[in-house]
């Protein structure tokens, strides 16, 4: 195959998932637990995700890794994932986990709560491997929450104080049940979930296809959120 028909099937192929209703995207939501916040210094200690095909969660179709990290973990951040030392003691580091987690994310749209934050760790490693960095189309909860809010969608989710709301937050206000916060597949299944009320309130705000869904929660969007200096709180 030539380049100019290798590029024609590209941009067709890329038209055609753009204009995908939302009830046939795609999607693995993920989570990723960390020994802290800094990109330059800081280790993932788990990935969790799950797929989903528009509204439907995937429950049997997961992917879970505990991570053995370069950098030391310390009380702080197992106060919050409540990972310790020891039971990452024989775990894999992330340069055995992240091949076979980046192919199940193949040919999906990724969707996190402030999931730029999950991609810079990824990419980060991605880089250090010489494997090519996630290209997925990604979506932020977070985003799209606010993206419903600021055009006073009908419910009072939409009506927190807080301007940026932590996944907690926002479970509590759908009364979606929480039952494993901080482990990364337990967060991922409630932003599943968060996804799974938010589609119906996007659809009726004009939202119908891929391309919409992408750039109403662009992970752009949230990226000033990620030097909260309550940041731990706010994912």
């Amino acid at each position: 195959m030539g380049f100019t028909e290798w590029w024609k099937r590209l941009v067709g192929r890329r038209s055609a998932e753009a204009k995908r209703p939302l009830e046939e995207i795609p999607f693995t939501v993920l989570d990723t637990e960390l020994t802290g916040l800094d990109e330059r210094r800081d280790d993932l200690v788990s990935i969790g995700a799950l797929r989903m095909r528009g509204g439907l969660i995937r429950v049997g179709d997961t992917f879970q890794a505990l991570v053995k990290p370069g950098a030391v973990l310390d009380g702080r951040t197992v106060v919050v994932h409540r990972i310790t030392p020891s039971q990452l003691e024989g775990m894999p580091p992330i340069d055995e986990v992240l091949q076979p987690f980046l192919d199940y994310l193949e040919g999906t749209v990724l969707v996190g709560h402030c999931i730029a934050l999950d991609l810079a760790f990824l990419n980060r490693d991605a880089r250090r491997l010489a494997m090519t960095p996630i290209r997925n189309r990604a979506v932020d909860t977070l985003a799209l929450y606010g993206w419903l809010r600021r055009r006073a969608a009908e419910h009072p989710a939409f009506s927190l104080e807080a301007t940026a709301p932590s996944l907690f937050d926002l479970a509590r206000a759908f009364e979606i049940h929480v039952e494993a916060a901080h482990s990364a597949i337990g967060d991922a299944y409630v932003t599943a979930q968060l996804l799974q009320r938010l589609l119906p309130f996007l659809a009726q705000a004009g939202i119908q296809d891929q391309a919409g869904l992408c750039r109403a929660g662009h992970p752009d969007r949230q990226l000033a959120n990620l030097t909260a200096s309550d940041g731990h709180q706010s994912f």
